[in-house]
C-alpha cells in the first residue's frame, strides 16, 4: 500500500488541532430535534396553564383597550408593556427549555471549551466538491439524500395519521366548534410529537454520519503518524526551532509562487492575496498572502515580474481572512473573483492588441 495513503486514524494532537481551528463532528438537524423534542415536552407539560394565562390576559387588554380613558392617556402605552411582560411570562417556560436543550446538545456535540477558530470564516467547509463542481459531488448526493428521507418521513408521518381520520369527515359535519377544535389539537399534537421522534432518529443517524465523516477527513498516513511521534519526542525548544524552520521553507515556496500568479489583490497596504486561475482547475486558487511586510513584498515581487496588482481593499481583506495558501477561492466570492480576472485578462488582451 502507499505510503501516502490516509489510512491511519488521526491521533490525539491532530484532533486537538482541529478542535482548536472550529472543526469538529457537529449535527444541525440533532440540534433542531433536540429544541424541537424539549419544546414540545415543556409545552405538554405547561400548554394548559399557559393557555389560560394568555386567554386571560388578552380578555383583560382587550377589555381594558375600549376603555376611552385608556386609549386617550399615556395609559395605552402601560397597557402594552404590562400585557407584553404578561406574554412573555406565559411563553417563558417553552422559550427556557429550548434554550436550554440547545446548550445541552451543542455541549454534547463539540464541548464546553470555546475555541476562536470556530468563529473565523471557513467557506471551504461549504465547499466539499472543490469549487463550481458543488452540486455534484458526493457529500452534495448526501445531503440531498438526507433532504429526502427527512421529507419522505414527515409524509409518512402526517399520511398515517390523518388516512385515519378521513372516514370520521361525516361525523364531524354539525359538531361544536369547541369539540371540533379540541379534536383538531389532539391530531395536531399527535402529529407534532410523531414528526420530532422521527426528526431525533433522523438527527442521530446524521450525527453518527458526520462523526465518521469528521474522522476520515483527519485521517493520516504512515509517515504523518511516525514525524509526529518523532516531535513529540523531541525537546520543546528544537521542536520550536523545528516549527520555525518549517515556517520559513513554507514562506519561501510561497514567495516562489507569486510570479506564477494572475492577478494580486491588495488593500492595498495591509494586505495583498496572489491569484492564479489556469482554467483547469474548479476555481482560482490563492499561491500567496500576507499582510504589512510580508504584503509589501508580494506587491514587489509582482510588479518584478509583470503579474498585475489591483487594489480592491473589500475582496483582499475576505480573501485573507477566509481562504489559507493552496485552497480555492470559496463559492461566495467566485462573482467578485471572476470580475477581477475578467479586468485583468481584458486589460492584457488590450495590451497585446496594441503592442
Amino acid at each position: 500500500m502507499a505510503g501516502g495513503e490516509k489510512t491511519e486514524a488521526p491521533t490525539p494532537k491532530r484532533l486537538e488541532e482541529a478542535r482548536k481551528k472550529g472543526q469538529v463532528a457537529k449535527s444541525a438537524d440533532l440540534n433542531g430535534a433536540v429544541v424541537l423534542f424539549a419544546g414540545l415536552l415543556a409545552l405538554g407539560a405547561a400548554g394548559p396553564g399557559m393557555v389560560a394565562h394568555i386567554r386571560e390576559v388578552m380578555t383583560t387588554s382587550l377589555g381594558q383597550i375600549t376603555d376611552p380613558n385608556v386609549v386617550s392617556t399615556s395609559g395605552l402605552g402601560t397597557l402594552l408593556q404590562r400585557t407584553g411582560r404578561e406574554m412573555v411570562a406565559a411563553l417563558a417556560p417553552v422559550c427556557l427549555a429550548c434554550a436550554a436543550a440547545a446548550i445541552v446538545v451543542n455541549v454534547g456535540q463539540v464541548g464546553v471549551r470555546p475555541h476562536l477558530g470556530a468563529l473565523k470564516p471557513d467557506f471551504k467547509k461549504l465547499n466539499p466538491a472543490s469549487g463550481f463542481k458543488q452540486i455534484y459531488g458526493p457529500q452534495a448526493l448526501a445531503e440531498l439524500a438526507k433532504n429526502l428521507v427527512k421529507v419522505g418521513a414527515v409524509g409518512a408521518i402526517i399520511a398515517a395519521a390523518l388516512l385515519p381520520q378521513l372516514g370520521q369527515l361525516g361525523a364531524m359535519v354539525g359538531v361544536d366548534a369547541q369539540e371540533l377544535s379540541g379534536q383538531l389539537v389532539h391530531t395536531i399534537s399527535g402529529l407534532a410529537r410523531r414528526a420530532a421522534v422521527a426528526y431525533l432518529l433522523i438527527g442521530l443517524a446524521d450525527f453518527a454520519y458526520q462523526k465518521r465523516r469528521h474522522l476520515k477527513s483527519l485521517r493520516m498516513d504512515k509517515q504523518e503518524v511516525k514525524e509526529e511521534a518523532k516531535q513529540q519526542q523531541l525537546p520543546p525548544e528544537v521542536r520550536s526551532a523545528l516549527r520555525r524552520r518549517q515556517m520559513a521553507a513554507a514562506r519561501a515556496r510561497m514567495m516562489a509562487a507569486v510570479p506564477t500568479a494572475d492577478v494580486v489583490v491588495t488593500n492595498p497596504t495591509h494586505y495583498s492575496v496572489a491569484l492564479r486561475y489556469d482554467g483547469s482547475a474548479p476555481a482560482p486558487e490563492v499561491v500567496a498572502k500576507g499582510q504589512d511586510l510580508v504584503a509589501l513584498k508580494i506587491r514587489e515581487l509582482a510588479a518584478d515580474h509583470g503579474v498585475p496588482v489591483v487594489p480592491d481593499p473589500p475582496l483582499a481583506r475576505s480573501l485573507h481572512a477566509s481562504v489559507e495558501v493552496g485552497q480555492q477561492v470559496p463559492e461566495e466570492l467566485y462573482e467578485a473573483v471572476a470580475q477581477l480576472l475578467a479586468f485583468v485578462y481584458r486589460v492584457a488582451a488590450a495590451r497585446r492588441a496594441s503592442a
